[in-house]
């Protein structure tokens, strides 16, 4: 399940060059106070690793860099995504009974809620990346300490950690093994200038936008349309939308 929210304001928007943490704040900051402690707190779980389950776009509409931010022009949209329909009505049930709301320093007022219907999931998309998609391993350097490798889509890794990722998220959210798991993932329009290289709470995140053909069975594309590419989905990583 997916929605696009559409904000005006009376003037400029003015974000961080990186606003993903001011993105999720403002979605924690509207679910009920049971379901966000439940996913900031644990989210699902398969084995050790915690799932938030839930994505979004990068902010869509005119945009400009002023002084070392993003300027937008009004109206913008934001596209959140789940599988787990409680955190958008959740949402949805918060923000419609708000005659404004805030982002970051901005005071904005809620135009729409549109609600998008599920493109068929035949096992062949081409997708286009609303939030850069990332993938990542935690490597051990010659001297014991760690350091996190990103990868590019043109690296063997990166499909095959992105198909390891969304089984461990199927199995985590549906609690039993997918019926298929193949999946794949080629880019067609993806290059250098796709890169993008976003600071989180002082952390280097290294994503990429750009379309790419996604294969793979309808459970597992569903999943991915629903929950996110790739790791880092809460954090405002891995939304796409379905173009072909």
């Amino acid at each position: 399940m997916r929605f696009t929210i559409t904000f005006f304001s009376e003037g400029p928007v003015e974000l961080p060059l990186s606003y993903n943490e001011t993105l999720q704040g403002f979605i924690y900051s509207h679910l009920n106070e049971v379901l966000g402690t439940f996913l900031h707190d644990r989210g699902f779980t398969w084995e050790k690793r915690h799932f938030k389950l839930f994505t979004f776009s990068r902010l869509i509409g005119r945009v400009r860099v002023v002084k070392g931010a993003f300027q937008f022009t009004p109206p913008l949209r934001l596209t959140i995504s789940s599988p787990y329909s409680e955190i958008l009505q959740s949402l949805a049930e918060n923000l419609i009974t708000r005659e404004e709301i805030r982002l970051g320093r901005n005071r904005l007022h809620i135009a729409s809620i549109n609600v998008h219907f599920l493109p068929s999931m035949d096992g062949e998309l081409t997708i286009k990346m609303l939030s850069p998609v990332t993938i990542y391993s935690t490597l051990k350097k010659g001297d014991g300490s760690k350091k996190t490798y990103y990868y590019n889509p043109y690296e063997d890794e990166f499909q095959t950690l992105l198909r390891e990722n969304i089984i461990k998220k199927y199995r985590a959210f549906y609690e039993r093994e997918p019926a298929g798991k193949d999946l794949s993932i080629e880019p067609l329009k993806v290059s250098r200038k796709d890169e993008k290289i976003i600071l989180y709470k002082n952390f280097v995140i290294k994503g990429w936008m750009g379309v790419y053909r996604l294969k793979g069975h309808p459970e597992l594309l569903k999943l991915a349309y629903d929950a996110g590419l790739g790791a880092k989905n809460s954090q405002g990583f891995g939304c796409f939308e379905v173009v072909g």
